[in-house]
């Protein structure tokens, strides 16, 4: 997005250099990283970041207000009562599209966003491994507000952890089957958090326990990285096990379960801004509730608690539409036009960012810290599409200090 950041490092840019830096990727682990890695990363511009953080701000700014509870009641769904909610959660992610604006500029596009972790550990070793195998020009970080490698890491830390000095766990579906479980390994290796698979929890006297190697261990704390809509598709074994967290007492979370769904899809018609599309509930669109025509070619529709692309209609026609037989949980989403604006040897691809917000319990709101980017050349973004593809994949965004 910068021009001639963006020449000086395909200038640079050799085979070698590329896969120098996936070998420092994948050196942690025994296993290579599951997903396709983008050749580059991207380069962001002042303007453009001054964007991104009006937009998060204001977004932060209704999460954290007094009235968004009772907003968000509707979104949990019902029967699903785990007790320990905070008011907010420790962290939030949102998606925003590097998309086409009037006049042929470029501007931020809200695409989702969610109370749910993500790879918080594998984009500080994406950072590193960048930095080590490509020349990089001074004055970017991936990092905002200011936070370097070592603050952003404590940060992270303080986030899983707590205060308190309670025995924590990550808590995951079948773990090490999941395509990011190499944030999973850091995560644990880093902060010496143990990872556990929520078919190893058990009851005793309202409280959770696991063992590891023999030993007992109480849990008091869980890095909840169960995404409600994969449990749903696991066994009723799985299922049966996630309802003993509705039993369980005294328990930290990060994030509660509840968050999943309150910060979502859910609230985006509820949002208001020149970079957030507009957004409406797919059932008050069928019940005439809007109070004004919709024309479907200019939206796309989305389940509201999908991960990873999945369900979502491109090009949603009323036929399409009427299959879904349960409206409430889908949106209609205004479509945003990506701007293919970052140059590469293979042609033009587009980008999508996420900020990833850490909550400060010092100043009492929410900051950004890191991002994650995902940059693809076809019509859907995320590291499961077009991996026949280069330059596409998985990669983080550098800002203009």
């Amino acid at each position: 997005m910068i021009p001639a950041i963006r020449a000086a490092f395909n200038e640079q840019f050799t085979d070698a250099k590329y896969q120098q830096y996936l070998a420092i990727l994948n050196e942690p682990f025994k296993n290579s990283i599951p997903f396709r890695i983008a050749e580059t990363p991207v380069f962001i511009d002042r303007v453009f970041k001054a964007q991104l953080m009006d937009v998060g701000e204001y977004i932060c700014q209704f999460i954290t207000a007094p009235s968004f509870p009772s907003k968000t009641t509707d979104a949990i769904p019902k029967g699903l009562q785990i007790p320990g909610e905070a008011a907010l959660p420790e962290c939030i992610v949102i998606d925003f599209a590097i998309a086409e604006g009037p006049g042929g500029t470029i501007q931020p596009q809200l695409i989702e966003l969610q109370g749910f972790p993500s790879l918080f550990a594998f984009e500080l070793l994406q950072t590193q491994a960048l930095e080590m195998a490509y020349d990089f020009p001074k004055g970017f970080s991936p990092f905002l507000n200011g936070y370097k490698e070592q603050t952003y890491l404590d940060f992270f830390k303080s986030l899983v952890l707590g205060d308190q000095n309670k025995h924590t766990i990550i808590l995951e579906i079948k773990p090490h089957e999941q395509k990011t479980r190499h944030d999973l390994m850091l995560t644990e290796s880093w902060l010496n958090v143990p990872i556990v698979c929520l078919s190893q929890i058990y009851l005793k006297e309202n409280n959770l326990f696991y063992q590891k190697n023999g030993v007992e261990f109480q849990i008091e704390r869980i890095y909840n990285r169960v995404v409600y809509d994969e449990l749903m598709q696991q066994s009723n074994d799985f299922k049966n096990q996630f309802n003993l967290l509705e039993q369980a007492e005294n328990i930290d979370w990060v994030n509660h379960p509840n968050h999943f769904f309150r910060i979502s899809k859910f609230i985006l018609p509820l949002l208001s801004h020149p970079f957030i599309p507009e957004a409406h509930l797919l059932v008050n669109w069928k019940n005439n509730q809007l109070g004004t025509e919709l024309n479907l070619t200019e939206y796309i529709c989305k389940p509201l608690f999908s991960f990873g692309g999945q369900g979502v209609m491109l090009d949603p026609t009323i036929a399409s539409v009427n299959t879904i037989i349960d409206p409430e949980n889908w949106i209609l989403q205004k479509k945003v036009n990506y701007a293919a604006v970052i140059e590469t040897p293979s042609g033009p691809s587009k980008a999508e960012i996420r900020l990833f917000y850490f909550w400060d319990r010092q100043f009492g709101r929410y900051v950004a810290t890191n991002n994650l980017t995902r940059i693809t050349k076809g019509p859907m973004i995320g590291v499961s599409y077009n991996d026949t593809a280069t330059w596409i994949g998985g990669s983080i965004s550098y800002f203009e200090q």
